[in-house]
């Protein structure tokens, strides 16, 4: 099965309250790759770096299958760039600096070879851009799942409307979901969400797990992996979604028992993903870790 990821790749520079990093590799797609790459052996990737983005950052996602023939490179122009500083709690985080750089002027371009994919996946992105992906495509695929958040919701929503009419799935945070339906409880927010398009929703709730929504009343939660230690929780919510559509692609099953169970394998990669700095643990993670990982999460909601 054949997955498209669009979104950025990027520069990031954190601080947390276990300490900082300089300019890092950072990004939705590269999160989203490097979770997917534990599923399919191969995915392909629409995204846009400037002439500063270094080659081994390339070589890195190629060696986990990403194919990069649909990313543009700008030469002239500098890579996008994001730092952020979080608080205490870790749940909450200030924009220390932004810088669009390449994303200000993104037209992205599907290459012939992606046109036919099966699966999408729209990483968090200028819903502009994501409708002008869904335009490109020859076929639709058997399954689009597209992430965004509140900034979109403030500064574009009419494209963000329209986008959601075309996709099956939406991945949003609870604060999202109140933002985006104006309904206070989760359920209610989730049911008129889906009368925007998706038949199917998930709102992500960080360390309390996530809630998957069915158009007929279906209702499922995965809770979060309990961690002694959360050092950056950057691209967390890009690695699980990565985790949900690598699981439905390798599986080629969209059924709601089947994202059921995409959805404890994403809880997991997101698990790995915060345990070090951007995305220095997902380098190295192992397929076993993952597997061994997952039946972690079978123990924690088991009941005899």
């Amino acid at each position: 099965m054949s997955l498209l990821i669009v979104g950025t790749v990027a520069f990031d520079a954190l601080e947390t309250p276990f300490g900082k990093t300089d300019k890092i590799l950072g990004g939705a797609a590269t999160y989203i790759g490097l979770s997917a790459s534990h599923f399919v052996e191969k995915s392909h990737l629409v995204s846009v770096v400037g002439g500063d983005f270094p080659q081994e950052h390339m070589d890195l996602l190629a060696s986990k299958g990403v194919d990069l023939k649909g990313l543009q490179i700008k030469k002239d122009e500098k890579t996008f760039f994001w730092s952020g500083k979080y608080h205490l709690d870790m749940n909450s985080r200030d924009t220390v600096d932004t810088q669009l750089n390449v994303l200000a002027t993104f037209d992205p371009i599907v290459p012939k070879e992606f046109q036919h994919c099966q699966y999408l996946m729209l990483g968090n992105l200028v819903p502009a851009v994501q409708n002008r992906v869904l335009e490109q495509l020859l076929k639709r695929p058997k399954l689009i799942v597209l992430d965004t958040m509140n900034f979109w919701m403030d500064n574009a929503m009419p494209d963000l409307l329209e986008a959601l009419k075309g996709v099956d799935v939406l991945t949003i945070n609870d604060e999202e979901a109140r933002q985006l339906s104006g309904e206070l409880n989760l359920v209610k927010a989730a049911q008129k969400i889906l009368t925007m398009g998706p038949k199917t929703l998930i709102i992500k709730k960080g360390e309390h797990g996530a809630l998957l929504f069915g158009d007929n009343g279906q209702i499922f939660f995965a809770p979060a992996l309990p961690l002694a230690e959360v050092f950056d929780p950057t691209g967390a919510g890009d690695t699980f979604a990565g985790g949900f559509i690598g699981y439905l692609t390798k599986t080629d099953d969209i059924s709601f028992d089947n994202m059921k169970r995409a959805l404890l394998y994403a809880a997991t990669m997101a698990s790995f993903c915060v345990e070090k700095f951007g995305t220095e643990r997902l380098e190295t993670l192992t397929t076993a870790e993952v597997q061994a990982r997952r039946a972690e999460f079978t123990q924690l909601v088991q009941v005899q």
